[in-house]
């Protein structure tokens, strides 16, 4: 009789699965970065996928060199404004902030998220920073960014969604500079990356509400002899007697998707204007035109259609890929079935 081995379906390692706190990804490590100071970070809406045929530009590749054939995701990245610079100090219980500068001019609508300071003296706010710096309390640089869903006619909302992003580079005085240079101004997707890079993605899944053990957990449905109570997709033991509790391994009910998920090493095939190059026949489903600068990511992005996607420079990257790949075709076949 051959052995019955059935390992435990769903990782534990996502556990406890619960919905996100908010619809923002955060990322909570950054790559080192070398040169000159710069943004680390960008966030753009999904748009949907295609497909396009490009020449494999990966080192040591089966099909390198040749003619294949990628799915890829289109995201929509308009501008992006800078609110604040923020300043962190580390410390042996933690990152701690110091202080922080606001722009003085800020969107109209960056009120629908946060409350504008009033009365807010930038120049001495900035005075202040820059006096901290020498004295070595500073040791991190962030700036405060949003977006501009307003500019986006597919994505119903005018709040922007708010979010902090590192500077990399160079010493500290060199990113403060660098920060207070682009306080209150708009930076674009081709400020921050270029084509060909390697990327990683983080993203807010697809929502599926409160859903049983088979869907969560990929349990078996019980077959005909042992759905004796007349139930078929729940588990067949909560555990056993001693712990007299149940333990918090034992596949149950409950949160599916909506959930933060980090993907790594996603390559940026083309960063564009034309939005005419990537729209569909009819426009991508669920979401319409891209009428904004756009994202060409390799493969697919966690998250449903107009999801905010946050990227950043990849942390661990497995490849060096050689420049920006050749495009020889983009499907704007119909994708409304």
């Amino acid at each position: 009789m051959p052995k019955r081995h059935r390992p435990r379906k769903g990782s534990l390692a996502f556990s406890p699965r619960k919905r996100a706190k908010a619809a923002v990804a955060r990322f909570r490590s950054w790559s080192k970065v070398d040169g000159e100071p710069k943004m680390q970070g960008f966030a753009g809406y999904k748009a949907g996928m295609t497909h396009v045929l490009m020449v494999d530009n990966g080192k040591n590749s089966s099909t390198e060199g040749m003619e294949i054939s990628v799915p890829v995701t289109i995201l929509e990245t308009p501008s992006m404004k800078i609110a604040a610079i923020r300043a962190y100090n580390h410390t042996p219980y933690g990152t701690k902030s110091v202080t922080e500068v606001w722009a003085n001019e800020l969107d109209p609508d960056f009120s629908r998220s946060s409350p504008s300071p009033k009365n807010y003296d930038t120049i001495t706010a900035l005075k202040k920073m820059e006096e901290l710096i020498p004295q070595g309390i500073v040791d991190d640089i962030f700036v405060l960014t949003y977006t501009l869903p307003a500019k986006i006619p597919s994505i119903p909302k005018k709040k922007p969604d708010i979010m902090e992003t590192r500077i990399g580079g160079g010493d500290i005085s060199a990113r403060f500079e660098y920060a207070k240079k682009i306080l209150g101004k708009e930076m674009n997707i081709s400020d921050v990356f270029k084509d060909g890079e390697l990327v990683d993605v983080a993203a807010i899944t697809k929502g599926k509400g409160v859903q049983g053990p088979v869907k969560r957990w990929g349990v078996q449905v019980q077959k005909r002899k042992h759905a004796r109570t007349g139930k078929k997709r729940h588990i067949g033991t909560l555990g056993p007697w001693h712990p007299a509790r149940i333990r918090w391994q034992v596949p149950q009910l409950g949160q599916t998707g909506y959930h933060q998920r980090t993907e790594f090493n996603k390559q940026i095939l083309r960063i564009g204007s034309d939005s005419e190059d990537v729209n569909p026949k009819g426009g991508f489903l669920n979401y319409g035109i891209v009428g904004n600068r756009f994202v060409m990511l390799k493969g697919t992005v966690p998250g449903s259609a107009k999801r905010l996607i946050r990227m950043r420079p990849a942390i661990r990257p497995t490849v060096v890929m050689s420049g920006a790949p050749e495009i020889s075709y983009v499907s704007k076949e119909s994708k409304q079935g």
